[in-house]
C-alpha cells in the first residue's frame, strides 16, 4: 500500500515572483532514506469554455515561450490574491481576456497540472450565454487574439494537433463528461 512520504525540511531555493522553487527533503516510508525533491510552488489556476448562444467556442492564441509557438487556448490564468474564489477569478479572466461575459457558469473539476514537480490546482469551468460586453483588458506582457469556432470542431482540432495546451484538453475532456452527467444542459 502506497503511503505519503514524510517531509523533513523546506527551503526556497530560488524565488522569480510567479514561481518558487522549492527543495523538500522527504523520506521514504518503506526504506526511511531521506531524498532532495524539487517542486515550483505557484499560484492556482483557472481556464474556462466559454459557449455563446450559438454554441461557438471562445478561444485565444498566444505566443508560448516555454514551447516556441502559437497556442490556440481557452481563456484562463493564475487566481490572484484579490480573486474572492476561482469562479471570480475564471469570470475576470473572461472577461479580461476576450471582452465576453457569460450568464450562467459550472465548475467541470480541479486538476493538477503537473504533480511531480508543481503543488497548485488547475480550476476549470463552463460558461454559457457568453457574449461581448467590453474591450480586452491585457497584462503588458500579454498578447492575445480572440476567435470563436464552432464547438463540434474542437475534437478535431486536439485530434489533428491544432490544440496541443495539455490543460486545455483536459478541460475539454471534463466537459464531455459533464454534458454525458447532464443530458440537456449545454
Amino acid at each position: 500500500m502506497i503511503k505519503n512520504w514524510k517531509k523533513h525540511s523546506q527551503k526556497i531555493d530560488y524565488d522569480c515572483g510567479f514561481f518558487q522553487v522549492q527543495v523538500h527533503r522527504n523520506s521514504s516510508p518503506i526504506t526511511g532514506k531521506k531524498h532532495p525533491f524539487y517542486v515550483l510552488s505557484t499560484r492556482n489556476w483557472v481556464n474556462v469554455i466559454a459557449l455563446t448562444p450559438d454554441q461557438k467556442v471562445l478561444m485565444v492564441s498566444q505566443y508560448r515561450h516555454g514551447s516556441g509557438k502559437i497556442s490556440l487556448e481557452i481563456p484562463g490564468g493564475a487566481v490572484d490574491r484579490k480573486d474572492s474564489s476561482p469562479l471570480a477569478a475564471g469570470k475576470r479572466e473572461l472577461l479580461e481576456e476576450t471582452g465576453y461575459q457569460a450568464s450562467k457558469w459550472y465548475p467541470l473539476g480541479q486538476i493538477h497540472p503537473n504533480p511531480a514537480i508543481l503543488n497548485n490546482t488547475c480550476y476549470l469551468f463552463l460558461a454559457t450565454g457568453a457574449k461581448r460586453v467590453s474591450q480586452l483588458k491585457l497584462d503588458e506582457a500579454e498578447e492575445l487574439e480572440v476567435s470563436l469556432h464552432p464547438i463540434k470542431d474542437i475534437p478535431g482540432f486536439i485530434r489533428k494537433g491544432r490544440i496541443r495546451h495539455a490543460l486545455v484538453v483536459a478541460a475539454f475532456y471534463l466537459f464531455e463528461l459533464f454534458k454525458q452527467m447532464n443530458p440537456g444542459k449545454p
